[in-house]
């Protein structure tokens, strides 16, 4: 489904990031993974990728760093030659109620979850122009669209990334690129293994198909937006929730 296209996904490590990856790897993708350092877990994510008969290679950047990150897309174009679909994944979380919600709190999740995705775009934009193409998958959230108590700060910067898609859907459509968002709702990954079991089971009671979601159901939606089999499809934000926000 997406034989010779080269994918780049920000927070590839762990979590959803990981399994989109793997995803696209299993689908012959070529896939670059942006981290924030080395270590054991992007070394892992790495090996398991190549044992799929694809090249994949790990590259370290902050994603709230410009700078940073016009060197590290300078880098895989001239690794890979080409990049087809960008996964802006990396996403942090600092919740607290807005009145005990310190600076560093509200900064760090505004710097990382949008102003990354915001950088991570614009160091790949004049690659998709220069090729004629391009595919943006931002990985938004929900709560995004519903809020969320003792997460003015993750909401805000969620909620960011759906203007920022549908801004970047206006204004290069015409120049052949797409670009979508997902919004998960409670999937199960590290965020959410902290939840105590009543937390959890509250959680389920507001969501139609009665359970959290799993990576692959994120990951399932990613291959789809990265394939041509959505090539009429832009400026979108689907939600992967289980009915909680309907």
């Amino acid at each position: 489904m997406l034989k010779e296209k080269v994918a780049v996904i920000t927070g590839g490590s762990r979590g959803i990031g990981r399994c989109i990856a793997k995803k696209f790897a299993q689908n012959h993708a070529n896939v670059a993974l942006i981290a924030t350092k080395d270590g054991e877990e992007i070394r892992n994510a790495v090996k398991e990728l190549s044992s799929l008969g694809i090249t994949a290679k790990a590259y370290f950047a902050n994603v709230a760093d410009m700078d940073e990150m016009e060197n590290v897309a300078a880098s895989i174009i001239k690794d890979f030659g080409r990049v087809d679909v960008l996964v802006n994944n990396a996403g942090i979380t600092k919740d607290n109620l807005l009145m005990s919600m310190k600076r560093d709190e509200i900064d760090a999740v505004i710097d990382v979850n949008l102003k990354g995705c915001m950088y991570s775009t614009k160091a790949f934009l004049r690659n998709f122009l220069k090729q004629k193409s391009g595919n943006v998958i931002n990985i938004s959230s929900v709560v995004g669209m519903m809020g969320n108590k003792g997460q003015t700060n993750y909401s805000a910067s969620k909620a960011g990334i759906i203007g920022f898609t549908k801004s970047l859907a206006k204004e290069y459509g015409k120049k052949n690129l797409r670009a979508n968002a997902i919004a998960p709702g409670y999937i199960e990954t590290s965020m959410t293994e902290v939840l105590s079991d009543e937390v959890k089971d509250a959680i389920k009671k507001e969501i139609v198909l009665g359970r959290l979601g799993k990576p692959e159901d994120v990951a399932d939606l990613a291959l789809f937006l990265a394939s041509d089999m959505s090539s009429y499809i832009t400026g979108e934000v689907i939600k992967v929730d289980g009915g909680m926000y309907v």
